[in-house]
């Protein structure tokens, strides 16, 4: 058995290193389907995504990815505890009622390497990304005969599409357990993957493979606005037809918004399932989520075991809630926090300690913060033209039901992740061995 240390030092010493680019345009191209579903997009990609794919992979031993792989379990686990859902789930008895129905497709959980091991910096719904991720995957190839032993995923990539259709059908028969996700005859199910404006998003691509994905299963699917769909005749429509499921794509997570009452009310009378809904982020991916996770007496309280108490100890960084009473405690010491707002998202109005002015500080004091013990990322050395960069480097662990399904990282420089960096972009995970 290889020590830890040498294991991470292996893995390092290939990303700082090994600058060689693995990956095979023409077989991204074939990933992608690109001469069909992706064929209008494709020829433009390089104007409006340059940066969405890394030209290299990032290595990770398999230590590492085994850690992280047990704290996406003992997350799961303790977020499925009663204890865990009173606490969540106490303040809209909705929630509570809609507590064991749907999970949530596609849960999201970023992590940064450090020389201790994974440190878990965020955990999402409806985390973007997977489809595009392994099509990436997909499309390596070894950049020499050395390389070819380290160019592993980290997951079996052959049947992961399967894999998420059986996610789909979970989540109905979780909410419809006595009707068949796919009928033996009549119309077929009508899933909405439903985001704002949905063509300029950014990742419309990937709803391009998903929509492909579920026709191809025998599922109408249709990439909608929450404005094309209508609550009429105690049903969610789409041009007059009863939507069965909707992928939920929006940062709305709470549907609190007037302009989504539509939906809202239509998760709420279970009219059709959502995949993931308000619960499933109220449960799992509140930012205050990250200040409980973080305490140990408050995680003792909730009845848990001493090894899940110890692996959350190892992989969540210490969290606080931003309050009058420690707001000049942490700006003394902001230089060793990151500072979110619970209700933001990718990034957004997030801030390095060590970055903020007064006057920003005084904003994030009037609104609502958590600040996490900074965590700084690895490192991914690429080469630009001839000249090496080096990149930061964060990896995402898609799961369901507390399984990883696909690991992908992304690699970028500045702040946070931005898919901006020239040399950055989703990167696939290579496997150096144990």
């Amino acid at each position: 058995m290889v020590a830890m240390d040498a294991i991470r030092s292996f893995a390092r010493q290939f990303n700082q290193s090994c600058t060689c680019f693995s990956i095979d345009k023409a077989a991204l191209a074939q990933a992608l389907q690109a001469e069909s579903v992706l064929a209008d997009w494709w020829p433009h990609w390089q104007d409006t995504h340059a940066h969405l794919f890394s030209n290299c992979g990032l290595f990770v031993s398999d230590s590492e990815l085994q850690a992280m792989r047990q704290a996406v379990q003992v997350l799961s686990e303790v977020m499925s505890l009663p204890a865990w859902q009173g606490y969540a789930l106490s303040q809209d008895p909705q929630l509570v009622r809609m507590a064991q129905g749907p999970r949530g497709v596609f849960m999201g959980y970023d992590f940064h390497l450090t020389e201790a091991g994974p440190r878990l910096i965020e955990i999402n719904t409806n985390a973007g990304g997977a489809m595009l991720s392994l099509a990436l995957a997909r499309a390596q190839h070894a950049c020499c005969d050395a390389a070819r032993t380290w160019m592993r995923t980290a997951t079996d990539l052959g049947a992961m599409e399967s894999q998420w259709l059986e996610m789909f059908a979970q989540e109905w028969a979780r909410q419809r357990p006595d009707e068949p996700w796919l009928p033996a005859a009549g119309a077929l199910r009508l899933l909405v993957i439903v985001d704002e404006d949905p063509k300029h998003q950014y990742l419309y691509p990937e709803f391009l493979l998903f929509q492909d994905l579920f026709r191809r299963a025998g599922i109408v699917a249709e990439i909608v606005a929450p404005h094309e769909l209508s609550w009429t005749e105690d049903q969610l429509q789409h041009q007059g037809r009863r939507v069965d499921m909707v992928y939920l794509r929006l940062t709305d997570f709470e549907l609190s918004r007037p302009e989504h009452a539509h939906l809202r009310q239509a998760w709420a009378s279970q009219a059709c399932v959502f995949t993931p809904g308000p619960q499933a982020h109220a449960l799992q991916a509140n930012k205050r989520h990250l200040v409980a996770l973080s305490d140990p007496d408050f995680l003792q309280r909730l009845g848990l075991s001493a090894q899940m108490r110890e692996v959350l100890a190892l992989v969540v960084p210490t969290t606080l809630l931003l309050t009058a009473d420690n707001a000049e405690h942490l700006w003394a010491q902001r230089k060793q926090y990151f500072f979110k707002p619970l209700a933001g998202y990718g990034s957004k109005a997030a801030y390095r300690g060590d970055k903020l002015t007064h006057k920003t500080w005084t904003h994030i004091c009037q609104s609502s913060y958590v600040a996490q013990a900074l965590i700084a990322p690895s490192q991914r050395i690429v080469m630009i033209g001839d000249e090496r960069k080096a990149l930061k480097a964060d990896v995402r662990a898609y799961a369901y039901a507390g399984q990883v399904q696909l690991f992908t990282a992304r690699l970028y420089e500045g702040q946070t992740t931005n898919f901006r960096s020239e040399g950055g972009g989703f990167a696939p995970v290579f496997v150096t061995p144990t």
